[in-house]
């Protein structure tokens, strides 16, 4: 007679069959009643809707929103060929931010079909699907990205509503970027005689500074006899131009929000003291604020972190392999990671007070802070080696957030942008809010990303002769939430207002953190 954590293993084996067929969408007859039942009662699968599920985390509490997240897109698409089969394609608005690397989940995704009945159907957390009855674009004017059917960028430049310009202008104009020259357009638009859209692209193209592909795409319309009356459909001027030379619409997409964002941080922070003159005191007060950075640190990723573990790692009174105690936590690894990666974080801090140029500093030595990090769970077996060579290989989902971070490939166009950008940027407080912020947004790493966002951030924060700055547990629900205001709305003055107020309590000797 098989024992309960027998049969629960054969459900799982059946989850784990349909899992390796590519399935995130689970229909009742993909499974038996008695596998589909023993999942459900043990955490293992997640109802999305009367007759559908996804595979969960059975140590997810109820409620968790991060398995609806991280399944998602794939959801959505096994739902959508399920219903139209290949007969289906995103809007054109939600083709185009796919294009330029945004996935973050719509609050509704608005699909066309010819099969379409014009239906809504709800969705975990407050999300839903509308299925429009409409023609598909041309063959040609198709392809798909990951497993979701979407207009080709040019098709989805032309079709998309002139609204989106003013909603979502730093999307539309990396993907504007992207478009290699006028002739990629001018075959659909003339074909089609847009002549208004072809005079809306000319205004875009104008404004992102890529004047002869809006001065061929109406000489072109004119010389087939069509009336185009070029109008620029932003509503303010390009934060930088965007020359053709940059033909990633990742990378010009973070360098528009980065431009976008300097303004409101600058209004918020308190001005740089700069470079203090007294190094070795600067370098002193960091290691004395080390037991507190690390408490509050650790405790913000989820660790049960006391302070006289932390002692103990800092004093060296730590051995795994003689105290059970320590070689039974992950926190205490954790723990012992976060002492070894502060102290090559001190090492950059010197180069930083010694007048190096910070985005250089940490270009060259991010990967060193990541590798110290999880040293020990490497030694204690819990890590491969290999894991911590570069960045990751994997897609990353963040706990609670509507944010996708960019794929694999993406980060490893995204994080040399990010340090140019850092070594170019004459404004210390916008180097500490949009590097840190930049930083977990593109979540080059696994795991560790808040950790060695936070060490970036204080990185940043001396370049500006700021003090060492900690953001306690007490308030990590407002810096979650600011960060994900700013990763899914662009809005950043919440979380520079946040890290701001904090930098001016460190630098008044009266720190919230203790």
């Amino acid at each position: 007679m098989p024992t309960p954590a027998e049969k629960l293993a054969e459900s799982l084996e059946s989850l784990e069959q349909l899992q390796s067929q590519g399935k995130i969408a689970i229909r009742t007859r993909d499974l038996s009643r008695t596998d589909r039942e023993r999942l459900l009662r043990n955490g293992f699968l997640k109802e999305i809707m009367k007759g559908w599920y996804v595979p969960a985390r059975s140590d997810q509490p109820a409620g968790e929103s991060t398995a609806w997240y991280a399944s998602y897109w794939n959801f959505c698409a096994d739902y959508l060929r399920d219903r139209f089969g290949n007969d289906w394609c995103l809007s054109p608005e939600h083709s185009l931010a796919l294009h330029v690397g945004t996935r973050t989940v719509p609050r509704q995704l608005i699909v066309r079909s010819p099969k379409g009945r014009n239906n809504v159907t709800p969705l975990p957390e407050n999300t839903s699907i509308l299925d429009v009855h409409i023609q598909l674009p041309p063959k040609a004017d198709r392809e798909t990205i990951e497993v979701l059917n979407v207009y080709s960028l040019p098709a989805a430049l032309i079709s998309a509503s002139p609204s989106l310009f003013r909603q979502s202008p730093t999307d539309v104009r990396a993907a504007l970027s992207a478009i290699a020259s006028a002739s990629d357009l001018l075959g659909r638009l003339l074909e089609g005689g847009h002549t208004i859209i072809a005079g809306r692209l000319a205004g875009a193209f104008r404004n992102i500074g890529r004047m002869p592909v809006a001065d061929e795409i109406v000489a072109a319309m004119r010389a087939a006899g069509l009336d185009c009356r070029e109008e620029d459909p932003f509503q303010a001027p390009s934060p930088i131009l965007l020359t053709r030379k940059e033909r990633s619409p990742y990378v010009s997409r973070v360098r528009l929000m980065w431009q976008s964002m300097r303004e409101p941080v600058i209004k918020t922070f308190p001005t740089a003291p700069g470079l203090p003159k007294d190094k070795s005191a600067y370098l002193k007060q960091v290691q004395e604020d080390y037991v507190t950075d690390a408490y509050h640190s650790l405790s913000i990723e989820g660790y049960r972190v006391t302070r006289e573990l932390v002692e103990r790692v800092r004093k060296g009174n730590w051995n795994p392999d003689a105290d059970d105690r320590d070689k039974q936590q992950r926190d205490a690894l954790a723990a012992r990671g976060y002492w070894q990666s502060y102290q090559a974080v001190r090492k950059s801090l010197r180069r930083v007070l010694s007048g190096e140029n910070v985005g250089d500093v940490t270009d060259d030595d991010h990967g060193a802070w990541y590798r110290e990090l999880f040293a020990p769970s490497v030694a204690a077996g819990l890590v491969r080696t290999a894991d911590l060579a570069g960045y990751r290989n994997d897609q990353v989902f963040i706990r609670h957030s509507k944010h996708v971070p960019p794929s694999r490939e993406a980060v490893r166009e995204l994080m040399p942008a990010l340090f140019d950008l850092l070594h170019e940027e004459p404004d210390a407080c916008v180097r500490v809010v949009l590097g840190h912020f930049l930083f977990v947004y593109i979540h080059p790493y696994m795991d560790g990303n808040g950790r060695i966002g936070r060490f970036l951030m204080n990185v940043m924060l001396a370049s500006g002769g700021y003090p060492w700055t900690v953001v306690p547990v007490g308030r990590r629900a407002d810096y979650l939430s600011a960060l994900e205001e700013a990763s899914v709305n662009q809005n950043i003055e919440p979380f520079a207002k946040l890290i701001g107020k904090l930098v001016k309590k460190t630098m008044l000797g009266k720190p919230e953190a203790s």
